[in-house]
């Protein structure tokens, strides 16, 4: 599997703390079955002030300490941008790493305050678009607004926007209008991918497999394999894995 959405690398977001975090959530990454995976720590102005070379400095000491104890995991990075004023400078200016490639655009993985849809996204997204720059959206099962209005789901869909998935919400991880809502979205195809949106391994560890089970149970081992692992492996099909 091949999983496009996780905060392994140390010390700079939310979740991997030290680097010997670092190497137990890619060893257990690993033991779920994922080969490849996209590190996409936050760049969040105000609360996590990344950079490529921030970005990129945490990304080499962690494929480094992969590699040292023969993790069989490939990786590479980009980053989950929080929606905000600032997206359109980082973009003209280049200061964003992209998850890959979509049928010809650039894929941008856009984070959604969980609280709500902020007003504006309509316009974002419609300025993104007309630079072929492909939107996805993560998580928007978790999202407060998506859960009360499960409308705001489609109208973002309408837009253009490819949705992300989280695996654990497949199997309840988070609450269960958490999971109604995304089993709801993958029955009305909305879905485009599932990852993992992995943080630690306490709360918030790696659930592919998991996710993949639950999915082919329910939709058969096509479809799960379609989210798991064939439109993962188009959007990073020229990714130089490390």
């Amino acid at each position: 599997m091949i999983d496009l959405h996780s905060h392994i690398l140390a010390g700079i977001d939310d979740g991997a703390r030290t680097l010997e975090e670092s190497i137990a959530l890619a060893k257990q990454a690993s033991e779920q079955g994922v080969t490849h995976m996209v590190c996409t720590p936050h760049i969040h102005p105000g609360t996590f002030d990344n950079t490529l070379t921030t970005i990129e400095k945490s990304f080499v000491a962690t494929v480094n300490a992969v590699h040292q104890h023969d993790i069989p995991l490939k990786l590479s990075y980009a980053c989950e941008v929080r929606l905000g004023i600032e997206v359109p400078e980082k973009i003209t200016s280049n200061a964003l790493p992209f998850l890959g490639h979509f049928q010809g655009k650039r894929v941008l993985l856009l984070e959604l305050p969980h609280s709500h849809i902020p007003v504006g996204v309509d316009s974002l997204v419609r300025w993104l678009t007309k630079r072929d720059i492909q939107v996805v959206i993560p998580h928007p099962e978790r999202n407060r607004d998506v859960l009360a209005h499960y409308e705001k789901a489609i109208w973002l869909k309408r837009l253009g926007v490819m949705f992300q998935a989280t695996a654990g919400a497949f199997s309840g991880t988070f609450s269960e209008s958490v999971k109604q809502c995304v089993w709801q979205m993958l029955e009305d195809k909305l879905i485009s991918y599932v990852a993992s949106d992995m943080h630690n391994l306490h709360k918030r560890p790696n659930e592919m497999k998991a996710a993949f089970d639950c999915i082919s149970k329910d939709k058969g081992e096509v479809v799960a394999n379609t989210l798991l692992h064939t439109v993962p492996a188009q959007i990073t099909e020229n990714t130089q894995w490390r």
